[in-house]
Order: structure tokens, then sequence, then C-alpha cells
């Protein structure tokens, strides 16, 4: 029997949750605050934050991520999705070529302080729904909407929802917010960002923002109803397994702070450069055989970093040259390394049927380098690491989120976000990790 939708936002407890997804939310939690604490040292995040803390008064103010000025909710879910957005470092779901938590996660922080919420398994629980609500919300879209939307367009959606959860609206107030969020959502146009890559990203900032604004329209009485990404009945089979197969537990994480469509090609240097014991001056030039998408990704000279995260050539000859590639490797002071601009702008990427044809549910890329001295060394045809089906172990993820966090917030302060992360799980309070989260950083 399908689980109702408004039952499952409000009514799903901690306990209900298979032991896997409790631990997967826990995974992702931790993830997305590492990026967080990455992209809150770039241009875009320092833009935005200052926005919030300029036009989004409150009197009833919170937080945002990072950074101590008080602005309404709204703002700070606004700031910090485009603060997680800013490094494109965070998880996804292939079926919607998007991204839930970098959206959901800020939201429900910046409601959580606005309701005095310290129940850390209820706060891990809305994001598991917000998860789960969101990349059915998302194939729902794609299933009827002719072009490619942000993620923004329906995780506007699932922020309303878990919002509502938090803000104990009826069921009725749940379905008016979600479809005023349906309705004000940004459908953006995902392609405009990777064919000239700018600040606006993926949309998450403005769709969290669209969200919570939403939830509380939606308490004073506002109208919306309905969402017809979930209750249009073309899209009904994408909510008949409602609770029992978790979205949650196939989204992919990322080793590389760029664009998914960019990992495998990288992978595949990283695994011929080792493999081979090559250095980067033996290599007359890579080649990238993979799916449009990727060609797409077409930026060779990155004059920003949101450039150099949207790019396939750049990103693939940092690795080639670096051996990793991190936030250093897509920051201003890389893009005057003279031989990763000459591999970059000497890559050749190829379009491939086979990998259109198996795009978006595999982003396969297969790699090949010339070298100087006459030989040809390939790959296979490789899927990015991390997917839903490899994911990475704990001690993986937590390897991740110290090294973005560690440069940002210090390795002692990490510790204690590591620490209190995991906490929630068992009982810990979540006011602990709301005052390492809201302090800010330089």
């Amino acid at each position: 029997m399908p689980v109702n939708p408004m039952t499952f936002i409000h009514a799903t407890k901690w306990g209900d949750l298979p032991l896997d997804v409790q631990s997967r939310t826990t995974d992702c939690l931790l993830d997305l605050i590492g990026t967080a604490a990455a992209g809150a040292t770039t241009p875009l995040s320092k833009i935005i934050r200052s926005h919030a803390a300029s036009h989004f008064g409150s009197n009833r103010p919170v937080h945002m991520l990072f950074d101590s000025r008080p602005v309404s909710p709204a703002g700070a879910a606004l700031a910090g999705g485009m603060t997680i957005d800013a490094i494109d470092a965070h998880d996804g779901f292939n079926p919607v070529k998007g991204h839930i938590g970098c959206g959901v996660f800020p939201a429900l922080l910046a409601v959580a302080q606005h309701v005095d919420l310290t129940d850390g398994q209820e706060f891990l629980t809305a994001l598991a729904i917000g998860y789960e609500l969101g990349g059915r919300l998302g194939v729902s879209l794609h299933d009827s909407a002719p072009d490619y939307h942000t993620s923004g367009a329906w995780v506007a959606l699932a922020v309303a929802a878990v919002s509502a959860r938090l803000l104990k609206l009826t069921a009725d107030q749940t379905r008016h917010a979600m479809g005023i969020a349906e309705y004000h959502g940004p459908r953006s146009q995902m392609m405009r960002c990777i064919d000239d890559p700018t600040m606006v990203k993926d949309g998450s900032g403005w769709g969290a923002m669209a969200g919570v604004s939403a939830a509380f329209l939606a308490q004073s009485g506002f109208t919306g109803a309905p969402a017809i990404t979930l209750e249009g009945n073309n899209v009904a089979h994408h909510w008949a397994d409602l609770g029992a197969d978790w979205q949650i537990l196939q989204q992919y994480f990322k080793p590389y702070p760029v664009c998914r469509w960019a990992q495998a090609p990288i992978a595949g240097v990283l695994q011929l450069k080792q493999q081979y014991d090559l250095q980067s001056s033996q290599v007359e030039h890579i080649e990238i055989t993979t799916f449009h998408e990727s060609v797409r990704l077409a930026i060779k000279a990155p004059r920003n970093t949101e450039e150099a995260q949207y790019s396939t050539s750049y990103p693939c000859a940092a690795a080639l040259v670096r051996g990793k590639v991190g936030v250093a490797e897509i920051s201003p002071k890389a893009f005057e390394d003279p031989e990763i601009s000459r591999l970059s702008k000497s890559l050749v990427i190829k379009e491939d049927a086979q990998c259109n044809k198996v795009f978006p549910e595999q982003r396969l890329a297969k790699t090949t380098l010339y070298l100087n001295d006459g030989g040809i060394v390939s790959t296979e045809y490789l899927p990015p690491l991390w997917d839903a089906e490899s994911p990475p172990s704990i001690k993986e993820l937590r390897l991740k989120f110290h090294q973005l966090a560690d440069p940002v917030v210090g390795p002692e302060r990490a510790g204690k976000i590591d620490r209190a992360v995991h906490g929630l799980a068992n009982g810990t309070d979540l006011t602990t990790l709301q005052n390492l989260l809201h302090t800010a950083v330089s």
C-alpha cells in the first residue's frame, strides 16, 4: 500500500528509518558541511552572505553557515545553499542530473534554529525525508517538463516539506507550501551555466530560499496547492514506493570538487598516471571520449573557480600535473601553472554514442594519453568513483571532510564538528553542532 506523502512528511520517526538510511544520512551531512566550509572561502559565498545580511532582515533572526551575522531563515537558506554550491564537491543523484542535500540541509538548519529544535535525531530524520522527497520530485519534474532545470526547481518543494514538518504545519498547509514552492521555484536552465559558467551555479540556494519562504507563507494562510510533481496523475508511479526505496542510498559522492560530468575523466587520468608512473612532461596530449554533456564542459583556460569547476579539460590537466584535484587546483593561483595550461589547451575530447545512450544513469569516459615517445596508453570506459553502487567508506569520507574543512576552520574545530555530526544519531543535542556551524570564518 503506497504511503501518503503527507503522512510520510509528518509522521516518520528516526526509528522508522532503516539502519543503512540512518548511517547514510549522517555521511551526507558530514560531506555537506565539509563542502560548505570550503565554499565559505570563495568570492561567491562572501558576496551572497553579505547580500543576505544586508537584505534579509528578520524580527526573529537566525545565523548563516559559517557566518554569525543575523538574517531571516530564508536568507540563511539562500546563503547556505549557494555557499555549498560554490565548491562543486557535494553529493548528487544521477537520475535528476543534480543535487538534493545542497539546498535541503542549510534550509533545514535555518528553520531548526528558528523553532529552537534541539533533537539531533529529529534533524537527521527531516534531512532523510528531504532527500527522499527531493529525488522523487526531481524525477517527476524531468518526466513532465521538456527542458533541463537546475536542482533548485525540485529542491524548493523538498525544502518546503521539511520546513513544514519543523513548523508543525497541518497536512493541508503542507500541500499549499509545496504548491507555492513549485510555482515560484527557480526553473532555471542548467545548460546555460554549463556553457557560460558564472556564480548562478545550480540554483540550490534560490530553491532553498523559495522553499523556506513557501512554508512560512503557508503557515500564514497563503495558498498554492496542488504541486503537480507530487499530485499529478502522470507522475504517480514515482511515488508508489515512497518510504520503501530510499533515495538517499542512491546518492553519489565526489572525490574531486568539480562537476560530476568531469569526474570519470579525472579518475582515468590519475589511474594511468599511477599505473605507468608517468610525469606530465612525458605526455604530449590527453584525449577523453565521453558523453555529450561532459563535452559541453568546454572551458580550457579558466579565469575563475566557477569556470574551473565546470570544465573537463582543465581538471584533467591539473590531475596529470599535480596527481590530485582539490580546492587548490580549482583556485586562481593554479591557473598560472604553465604545464597545466599546456595540457588543458591541448586536450582533445570526443563524444561517444554509447556513453550518450547510458547517460544520465551512467557517466562513462575513456581516457587516453599520447606520449612524447610515440606511446599510447588508455583506460577502459570507466564510471566516476564513489557512485551509489560503490560508495566511499566512512574513513574516506572523513578524510575528504578534513581535507576540505581543516584549512578553513582548523583541525580542532573540524574534529569537534565531525564528532558532533556523528553524535546526533545517538541522541546528542543539536545545539552543539549549530554553535560550531554558526561561528564565522575569515
